[in-house]
């Protein structure tokens, strides 16, 4: 006799005491939807509610939508079946998580933690393998294929909690770099034996398959990595419209997962590596990461969990006691041998509790993976009719992966809690905002070809910590009695903030009146207590006009911030290298540690390298700079003479390299007079390179940044009253 399910019972309106009548409408007969329209409505509500709903009882949103999704899966409420656009939906979701933890990564990180993350991917792989193994045959009694199976199963995980990380801004920190480098290796490792099992099942693994799979994996990765980056810089220097970009990721992201498959792979590692490869050409402080960012979270994501949910069926439970013994073999078998695996690790690193926490929550995870390895295991057969993965078997996995799910996103959440209290307590050893930073840039936004650059600039170079955003200015000649520069300045800051708001900065546009154009920008800078300005460089229209313009000059003698001049020919994310070239005594001036912060942050937004051509003395003191407040960034020192640094450069520099020149201005201790002919030296000799023009700030105190550090040689890092007096004292009588 078939028993109904009290849900449906409730929902039908049939009573289930023998001889009720069962009413009019039943709703059963609508269920699963089928409405497109109304699955949609259905999927949003739940994306929508969930979180808001389970943050109530501090539970972490990504467990309310795999629970949702068992609630009105097909084993549930039986709302709505996994159809085509679940799997479609999903298997994108899930190539969004990885592709987001490759995009996020702190590279420069990664390349310093690889030894960790391969000892991290080492214990976090074989551990669960022996002990699945072990569990699978003994306590199980599996055949040793079908041991096998699960323990690759619980060898590899994925990043479903990865979105926790994102969340609390905690992409970079070293135990989250750690663990998804250990994801790598556990996949790889996991996806490997997997082969080999279904090689053997198939009688096909000898030399020649191996040596096949390892030419494909080699040529899959050099692919990767040599074409994609061409391919990218390509398109990014000649397409700039928002739109076409996201969906060019898009493209370039299927195209990666699809690629490995084809190779023998998972998809999801090839996710992971396209997001690698974009992680230096789209920058965080960009509105294309945001626009990233937002889709996955909000569409991709949600619908790859909801599917999750959806295949769990905790009917089997109930009534199959192999179902159970499965799920609680592995379940205990998995979470134990991963933890054990994280604490032995960040023991031997020398890592907090929060951070070992934060590995075995990352690690702790099996989804896509395991997913795609039950999949195999149903198609694959031990004997003939004898398959290796049987129906309770699929069952038990399904019901683990929830739990593992479970149990990832809790402890990454309360990982990621803590060591959000050590950042602000100063336990872990990452930069936190100062209060008494005078940062405050603002944008000169006149001519609508160059706003993008500007504003692009001004984001990386900002510092985000700080939460106050740029202001965007535009001054306009109040002899306008037709109103059409008043237009087209109302145009240019609208463009300004739209570029802004698209990144998710905070932005202050103004646009001010003035009989001179120089005088206005000057009093708005004053006025707003802006610390720099950014300005792009004067586009020539005939033949005796200055290479500075009219303007430029007047703004360089009658301020004393910093000023950089941008001059760009390809997009600023598209930059390989930085070549910054340091006149003679540039560390005398009051600014020096404020443009050598900017063009490092600049450097480590882009993810390039930052090469310095200063003097022994200089360099040194750049140099301890960097080690005590930027130690991963890529950066080189090149000792050279002043006198022939540009002719040099003119044999060195690329299409792709970006040239910052630090000048002074007419007074100060570092100006030289041939100082006064630069620009022309640089249309002359370099009229294809990008460029950066910084004039210093002659009021900040040590930099403007507030930065205290021990210098090398017992040398001075911060100057002393006495130079900036003394400074001061020699512009005015120059």
């Amino acid at each position: 006799m078939h028993l109904m399910n009290p849900m449906m019972v409730f929902l039908t309106g049939t009573s289930a005491l023998p001889g009720a009548g069962v009413l009019r409408w039943e709703a059963a007969s609508f269920l699963p939807v089928t409405d497109q329209t109304l699955v949609f409505l259905i999927v949003m509500l739940v994306i929508l509610l969930a979180p808001m709903l389970l943050s109530r009882l501090r539970i972490p949103h990504i467990i309310g939508m795999i629970l949702a999704g068992v609630l009105i899966g097909e084993h549930g409420l039986g709302l709505l079946s996994r159809d085509a656009g679940f799997e479609l939906l999903g298997q994108a979701g899930i190539y969004y998580i990885m592709f987001l933890a490759g995009l996020e990564m702190d590279a420069e990180g990664l390349r310093h933690n690889r030894v960790r993350g391969l000892v991290f991917g080492a214990w976090s792989s074989l551990l669960p393998f022996a002990g699945g193994l072990a569990a699978g045959y003994w306590l199980l009694g599996t055949s040793w294929q079908s041991a096998v199976l699960l323990a690759c199963v619980l060898a590899s995980h994925t990043l479903v909690s990865y979105p926790v990380v994102s969340r609390y801004q905690l992409g970079k920190h070293r135990s989250v770099t750690i663990s998804v480098a250990a994801t790598m290796f556990a996949l790889l490792f996991a996806l490997t034996v997997l082969a080999a099992l279904a090689g053997g099942t198939r009688g096909g693994t000898d030399v020649w398959y191996w040596l096949w799979f390892v030419g494909k994996l080699v040529l899959f990765v050099a692919a990767l990595f040599v074409i994609f980056p061409r391919v990218i810089r390509l398109f990014f220097r000649s397409v700039t419209d928002g739109t076409l970009q996201f969906v060019f990721v898009l493209c370039m992201m299927f195209a990666a997962a699809e690629t490995a498959m084809l190779c023998g792979l998972e998809g999801i590692l090839g996710a992971f590596l396209s997001g690698l490869v974009f992680n230096r050409y789209i920058p965080k402080s960009t509105p294309l990461m945001n626009r990233v960012e937002f889709m996955g979270n909000a569409f991709f994501i949600p619908y790859f969990l909801i599917g999750v949910g959806m295949l769990v069926n905790l009917g089997p439970l109930l009534t199959s006691r192999a179902a159970q013994a499965i799920v609680v073999v592995m379940v205990v078998a998995g979470t134990l041998t991963k933890y054990i695996a994280a604490v032995v690790s960040r023991l031997s690193f020398g890592m907090s509790r929060a951070s070992g926490l934060m590995m075995f929550g990352l690690t702790e995870a099996h989804a896509a993976g395991a997913l795609a390895m039950v999949m195999v295991g149903t198609k694959l057969e031990v004997a003939p009719g004898v398959p290796l993965m049987d129906t309770s078997m699929l069952d038990g996995v399904v019901v683990m992966i929830l739990l593992s799910c479970i149990i990832s996103s809790m402890v990454t959440d309360q990982a990621a809690r803590l060591l959000k209290m050590d950042e602000e307590t100063g336990v872990e050893a990452t930069p936190v905002a100062d209060a008494s930073d005078d940062e405050k840039i603002m944008v000169l936004v006149n001519d609508p070809d160059t706003i993008p650059s500007l504003v692009h600039t001004a984001l990386m170079m900002r510092n985000s910590l700080l939460h106050r955003g740029i202001i965007c200015l535009s001054v306009v000649n109040d002899d306008d009695p037709t109103g059409v520069l008043t237009r087209h300045s109302r145009e240019c800051l609208r463009l300004a903030e739209d570029i802004c708001l698209s990144a998710d900065a905070k932005v202050q546009t103004q646009r001010r009146l003035a009989v001179n154009y120089v005088n206005g920008t000057i009093h708005a800078l004053r006025e707003n207590d802006a610390s720099e300005l950014v300005i792009g460089m004067h586009r020539k229209r005939s033949a005796g006009d200055s290479l500075l313009g009219r303007f430029i000059p007047g703004l360089i003698g009658g301020m004393l911030r910093q000023i950089c001049i941008v001059d760009y020919h390809i997009p600023v994310n598209t930059f390989r290298r930085i070549i910054v070239v340091v006149p003679s005594k540039a560390h005398y001036e009051p600014g020096f540690y404020r443009w050598v912060e900017r063009v490092t942050r600049l450097s480590i937004e882009i993810g390039c390298r930052i090469c310095f051509r200063a003097e022994e003395q200089t360099a040194e003191l750049i140099r301890a700079y960097e080690n005590q407040c930027h130690p991963l960034v890529r950066d080189e020192y090149r000792i050279t003479d002043a006198d022939n640094r540009l002719e040099e450069l003119a044999a060195e520099l690329a299409e792709d390299h970006l040239l910052v020149v630090v000048t002074a201005r007419r007074g100060t201790l570092s100006y030289e007079k041939r100082m006064a002919q630069l620009p022309r030296r640089l249309a002359e000799q370099l009229p294809h390179v990008s460029r950066l023009i910084i004039f210093p700030d002659q009021e900040g105190e040590g930099g403007g940044d507030n930065v205290s550090f021990s210098a090398p040689h017992g040398q001075e890092i911060r100057q002393s009253a006495v130079t900036r007096w003394l400074s001061k004292w020699i512009r005015k009588m120059g």
